[in-house]
C-alpha cells in the first residue's frame, strides 16, 4: 500500500511538472484566479496559452480540463460558437463531467445550431433524465427547428447609437421619448479596458432628438455619473429625477460582482453615484434595476439565496424597504437565470430568460398579472428573440421601442435594436347604391362592435365608405338615407394577425319607385312559389323587419303574352302568393298590400339593366310595340325582364297598436 501511493505521488509530481515546462509562463493556478474573480477576458487568453502547449498524450485528461474552463469563458463572454468548440474538445479529451454536454447543447442552441443542439440535449437525458435545464433547452431548441409562428415586429439595427464595441441596456425616461439613456464600452469612454470582457468599463451615454423628430449622435452624460468603474443597466423614477443604475464591484483578489446605485439629476447633470442599500448582503450580487410605473416597487435581478437557482427576479418596496423584500416566484423564475426586468405597467412585466424555452441564450418575455396572483409567461417570438442573447428592453410610443441583441456578432458585442409593431391595416369598405346601381346621396353608415365601438360616415359622392375594424370583434352595420329603407348587415373580422380588406355592400329600396325582387320563380301558367324563392323572400323578410313603419303593395307583372284579363288573374294571384309567405313569416296584414298589373307597366331599363343586357340602351321601354321589333332570341329576354315581381313603399309612418 505505501508502496502504491509513493508512485502515486511521483506520478502526480511528473504531471505537475510536465504541466509547468508545458505552459512556460502561462501557469494554470493565474488562469484559475482570473476565471474565479470573473476576469473572463483575461483568463481565456490565459486557458489559450496553456492549451495550445498541452500536446502529450498523457496530458489529454488535463487538456480536457482547460478546454472546458476556457469554454466557460467564452461563455460568460456571450461568444457562443467559440464556447461550442471548445465544450466539443472537453468532450473530445474526455472530460469527465457531463456538464459538458450540457453546456455544448446550450451553445449549439445560442450559436442557432438547432438540429445539433437537440442531439446533444437528448443525449445528455440519456445521462441525466428528467433534469430541468436540459427539458427546458429541448424544448427551446425545438422551438427554433420550427421557422412557423414569426411575429408581426419589424426590428432593425440602430447603427446611430452603436459603436464597434459594445452598447447596451436602452432606456427611456418614463414619458420623454425625445431622449435614450443606454450603456457603452465605445473607446471614448472614461474607463480604462475591463478584465471581464476586454473591452473598456461601461459608461452612461445619451442620445437626444432635434426639433426636427430625428435623433443626433449619442454623447456622455453630463455630470458625476460616469466613473472608471463599469456602469451598466439603467431605470429611472416616474419623474425622471432619480436613476438607478448598475455597478460592477472591483477589488483586488475578489469575485466581481455588482450592485445597485443612484444618481439624480440636477440642471440636466447627473451625480455621483450612491450605493443603494437592498439588503445587508455583500455576497450577493444586485443589478438590472427597474422602477414600476407608480414610484412603489424596485424590480432587480439577484443571484442571493431563497431563489429558484441562477439568478432570479426580485422586487423591494421603495418607500417601505423592511419586511418587503419577494421573489418574484416560480413563475417567473427558474433554475436558469431571469434578468433585465423592465415593468411596464402595474400587471405587465418584461425579462430576459435562458431558463424557459426560448431559441438560444437570453430571449425576452412578456408576463402578465393574472387575477390568481400567478404571472403567464410568454416568449415574445421571432424576430424580437434570435438564438443569441436577446435582453434589456423599452417601450416608447405604442408597441415600439429598442433592446439590446449580440445576434449576428462572434465577439458577443452587444447592439442596440429598435423594434416596431405595424398597426394592422384591416378596414371594411364598400359602396351604397339603390336597386339600379346609382350612389346613394348623403348616406349615412353606422357600425358598432361588441368591443364597444361606435363609428358613424356619410357615405362620399360615389357612395363609397371604408371603416377601421379591430381583430375578432363582430359588428352590425346600418346604413339609412331620406327616401330609402334602411338596411342592415352583420359580420366578424378575422382573429388573424394580419392586413385585411372586407369588401359590404349596401343596396338601398327607394321609398319613391318601385324596386324588383330578384329571383321570385313561379311555375309556368301558375301561382305557386317554387322552393328557389325563398332566400329573397327572406330578404324581404327581413327589410319589413328592419324598417316596422312602411307599409308596402307587392305587385307581380307579366309579359305581353296571353290576353289582358288572363294576365291580370294571373299576376294577381302570384302577387298574393307572395303576400301569403311574407304573413306566414311574421310580416303583419295591416302592412301588406297585393296588386296584380298583367303586362300594362312594361319594365323601363335602367343602368343596371343595361349591364346585364346590353342590347337595350338605357331608358328604353319594353312594351309590346317595341319588343315586336327584335329578333326571337332578344324577343324572350325582354319578356322576362317584363316578368318580374316588385315591391312600392305605400307609408312610412305606420304603428302597430
Amino acid at each position: 500500500m505505501m508502496k502504491r501511493n509513493h508512485i502515486l505521488n511521483i506520478l502526480v509530481c511528473l504531471t505537475v511538472m510536465l504541466m509547468t515546462a508545458a505552459c512556460g509562463g502561462a501557469k494554470l493556478a493565474t488562469a484559475n484566479e482570473q476565471l474565479e474573480r470573473g476576469e473572463f477576458f483575461d483568463a481565456a487568453k490565459t486557458y489559450r496559452k496553456i492549451y495550445n502547449k498541452l500536446t502529450k498524450k498523457e496530458e489529454r485528461p488535463l487538456r480536457g480540463e482547460v478546454a472546458f474552463k476556457m469554454a466557460e469563458c467564452h461563455r460568460r463572454l456571450s461568444q457562443f460558437q467559440r464556447a461550442a468548440a471548445a465544450y466539443q474538445n472537453a468532450i473530445r479529451y474526455d472530460y469527465p463531467d457531463s456538464t459538458a454536454l450540457l453546456r455544448l447543447a446550450q451553445m449549439q442552441h445560442a450559436a442557432g445550431q438547432y438540429g445539433a443542439a437537440v442531439k446533444a440535449y437528448e443525449e445528455f437525458l440519456a445521462k441525466k433524465p428528467g433534469d430541468p435545464t436540459a427539458l427546458q433547452g429541448l424544448a427551446g431548441a425545438r422551438l427554433g427547428v420550427d421557422k412557423s409562428g414569426a411575429t408581426r415586429y419589424v426590428v432593425r439595427k440602430a447603427d446611430l447609437f452603436n459603436s464597434p464595441r459594445s452598447d447596451f441596456g436602452p432606456m427611456y425616461v418614463p414619458g420623454q421619448y425625445d431622449r435614450l439613456y443606454f450603456g457603452t464600452t465605445r473607446e471614448k469612454v472614461s474607463g480604462p479596458k475591463s478584465e471581464i470582457t476586454g473591452m473598456k468599463k461601461g459608461d452612461i451615454y445619451v442620445a437626444t432628438k432635434n426639433e426636427k423628430g430625428e435623433w443626433q449622435r449619442p454623447e456622455a452624460v453630463e455630470g458625476e455619473l460616469n466613473t472608471e468603474m463599469d456602469e451598466g443597466i439603467i431605470s429611472f423614477s416616474p419623474d425622471g429625477n432619480m436613476m438607478y443604475l448598475t455597478r460592477a464591484r472591483r477589488e483586488p483578489n475578489r469575485h466581481t460582482t455588482v450592485e445597485i446605485f443612484t444618481s439624480s439629476r440636477n440642471d440636466a447633470k447627473w451625480s455621483a453615484p450612491v450605493k443603494f442599500e437592498v439588503i445587508n448582503d455583500t455576497l450577493s450580487a444586485m443589478g438590472h434595476p427597474a422602477v414600476s410605473p407608480d414610484g412603489r416597487w424596485l424590480y432587480f435581478s439577484s443571484d442571493m439565496p431563497g431563489g429558484s437557482g441562477g439568478r432570479d427576479l426580485w422586487r423591494i418596496n421603495l418607500t417601505d424597504k423592511v419586511g418587503s423584500l419577494e421573489n418574484l416566484g416560480e413563475w417567473i423564475n427558474t433554475s436558469g437565470n431571469e434578468m433585465f426586468p423592465y415593468v411596464r405597467t402595474d400587471s405587465v412585466l418584461y425579462f430576459a430568460s435562458d431558463g424557459h424555452p426560448g431559441f438560444g441564450g437570453l430571449d425576452l418575455f412578456r408576463a402578465k398579472l393574472q387575477p390568481s396572483g400567478g404571472w403567464q409567461v410568454e416568449n415574445m417570438g421571432r424576430p424580437i428573440n434570435s438564438a443569441s442573447d436577446d435582453f434589456g428592453i423599452t417601450f416608447g410610443e405604442g408597441e415600439s421601442g429598442f433592446f439590446t441583441s449580440n445576434r449576428g456578432d462572434a465577439r458577443g458585442y452587444d447592439k442596440i435594436y429598435s423594434f416596431e409593431l405595424p398597426e394592422l391595416k384591416i378596414q371594411i369598405s364598400g359602396w351604397v347604391l339603390d336597386k339600379d346601381e346609382e350612389p346613394v346621396p348623403n348616406a349615412v353608415i353606422r357600425i358598432v362592435g361588441n368591443d364597444g365601438s361606435n363609428q358613424k360616415q356619410i357615405a362620399r359622392a360615389d357612395g363609397s365608405f371604408s371603416f377601421p375594424l379591430e381583430r375578432g370583434v363582430s359588428y352590425v352595420m346600418l346604413a339609412g338615407a331620406k327616401g330609402y329603407l334602411n338596411a342592415r348587415q352583420e359580420f366578424t373580422s378575422d382573429e388573424a394577425e394580419e392586413d385585411a380588406e372586407y369588401g359590404i355592400d349596401f343596396i338601398l329600396a327607394s321609398i319613391s319607385k318601385p324596386v324588383v325582387i330578384d329571383n321570385i320563380f313561379f311555375d309556368f301558367d301558375k301561382a305557386t312559389l317554387r322552393p328557389e324563392s325563398a332566400q329573397a323572400l327572406d330578404e324581404m323578410v327581413t327589410v319589413l323587419n328592419e324598417n316596422p313603419n312602411v307599409t308596402i303593395e307587392m305587385a307581380s307583372h307579366t309579359d305581353r303574352k296571353g290576353s289582358d284579363e288572363y294576365n291580370i288573374a294571373l299576376s294577381e294571384r302570384r302577387a298574393k302568393s307572395v303576400i301569403d309567405y311574407l304573413i306566414s313569416k311574421g310580416i303583419s296584414p295591416d302592412r301588406l298590400q297585393s296588386q296584380g298589373y298583367g303586362e300594362s307597366r312594361p319594365k323601363t331599363i335602367t343602368k343596371r339593366l343595361h349591364r346585364l343586357y346590353p342590347q337595350f340602351e338605357e331608358g328604353t321601354v319594353l312594351n309590346e310595340k317595341f319588343i315586336e321589333t327584335l329578333d326571337p332570341e332578344n324577343q324572350e329576354a325582354a319578356d322576362q325582364i317584363n316578368r318580374r315581381t316588385e315591391f312600392q313603399v305605400l307609408s312610412i309612418d305606420y304603428k302597430m297598436y
